[in-house]
Order: structure tokens, then sequence, then C-alpha cells
């Protein structure tokens, strides 16, 4: 899909690949721009830059994401194209706080499910529309300092599957960017981290990505290119694949201590 002329809505936009993808989907000549995040002083200033409608939203609150697509279609009209980008992280394993693993299950994951709740049935009805909604690449392989992070990213890749062969067909497309280090402000102060290992990427390089993923309608899009490979790996012998994400998590937490 071309993003000229659309109706876009992005979440996390505040910073980030967020801020990444609304800099570029501007550029590409989208119609109507509405961009949303937590950080309501920050996603302001970046739709002021932008010309952008912006409003503050806790995607892991149905109502506001409901409240946002409103104030989106009032606006512009029709979504288009709805980015389902805001994300947390939090670091531990399967003892982390119950509450850590519930915030990122309501924002890693349920986000995706309100999003598509509110505008999927609507894209199908048109004919057109486009999901894109950022998971990590701990979505296809691991997060092995997190195990919320870890849960959360793949139930999001598995949605998305589930929406991409139920709306496919009514000529909504769905894709996941599945990226690997990105510089944001979440991975700040972890440059250490096992994400990191294949380099770290800009915010414009993964909005680069995604509009080649969209043009192609890829359902995942890998800004780290060998993602793919470990995808293959993994897939081709998983026992053994494990095995190396033991050693890498071992290895990420010796030089941790």
């Amino acid at each position: 899909m071309e993003i000229r002329d659309k109706t876009v809505v992005i979440t996390g936009a505040a910073s980030g690949i967020g801020k990444g993808l609304a800099e570029r989907f501007k550029a590409e000549g989208a119609k109507g721009l509405a961009l949303a995040d937590i950080d309501a002083d920050g996603v302001t200033a970046v739709g002021d830059m932008l010309g952008a409608l912006s409003m503050p939203c806790d995607v892991g609150d149905e109502a506001q994401i409901k409240a946002l697509v409103a104030a989106t279609e009032r606006r512009f009209g029709p979504i288009d194209i709805f980015c389902s980008n805001a994300g947390i992280f939090c670091e531990g394993d399967e003892d982390q706080p119950d509450a850590e693993i519930e915030a990122s299950w309501r924002i890693n994951t349920m986000s995706h499910v309100y999003a598509a709740r509110a505008v999927a049935p609507g894209m199908a009805e048109r004919g057109s529309g486009y999901l894109v909604n950022t998971a990590s690449a701990a979505g296809i392989l691991i997060q092995v300092d997190s195990a919320a992070y870890t849960m959360s990213k793949h139930a999001a890749i598995g949605f998305a599957e589930f929406l991409a062969a139920k709306y496919g067909p009514k000529g909504v497309r769905v894709s996941v960017l599945c990226p690997q280090g990105v510089r944001t402000a979440m991975t700040a102060g972890r440059e250490g981290s096992p994400a990191a290992m294949n380099g770290v990427l800009e915010p414009e390089d993964v909005a680069e990505a995604v509009v080649q993923g969209m043009a192609e309608e890829n359902f995942l899009i890998f800004p780290h290119e060998i993602v793919h490979e470990y995808l293959r790996r993994k897939a081709s012998d998983r026992d053994r694949w494990l095995r190396g994400m033991a050693r890498v998590r071992e290895s990420h937490f010796s030089e941790q201590n």
C-alpha cells in the first residue's frame, strides 16, 4: 500500500520509532496524520512540528483507543492505516511482579486487540486498510532478559497472524514490525542488551523498512535482516536454537556481573 493521500494513526509517536514513522509518513504524503502517546507534551510537540492531530492516549485502555479513533475520523474521515506502535519493556524472569507482566500484556499485546476492534471491521467493509503492529524480534526469538517482554511480543505476533487470516481476504493488510536494537528511550542505558548485538538502528532506518514492507505488503518486516536468518535456524532445529539462546543468556548475565 502507498501512504500518499491516506489517513494514518500512529501510537507511541512522541519519540523513537513512532516519531520516525510520523515524519516519514508525512514526507510520503499522508493526507491526515493522527499521533498519540501517553507522553502528552511530547506528542503535542511532534504534532505541532508536523501539522498533525495529536492527543494523549494510554493504549492499554480500550476507551482511549476508541476516543483516538473517533477524533481521527471526525477530523480526517475513515482511517486507512493504523500503526499500533506503543510498547514498554520490563526486565526480569518468571518471578517478575505480576503488575509488570500485566502492564506488558496490556501495552504490548492488548493494545493491538483494541486497535483492531476499533478499525478493522470498517476497513473490511470498505475493502481496504492496513494494520501495522510493532512487535519486536523478541516476538520471533526471545528476549533473554525479560520474560514479560518475550511473552507479550510472541502473543502480539500470534494475534497479528489471526488478523491476517481473518481480514486478508477482505482487503485488509497486516504487517508486524520486528526490529532488534533501535535508538529509542526504551533502549537508553541498555546498550549492552543482546537486542543490540547486531547493531542499533536509528528510527529513520526502521521507518524506511516499514515503508518498503508496506509497499510489498510483507507480513513480517525485519529492519535487521539477520532476524530472518535466525527465524530460519529456529524453524529448522529448535533444540539447537534454544541451546544457543541459553548461551546468549549466560553470556549476557555474566557480563552484567
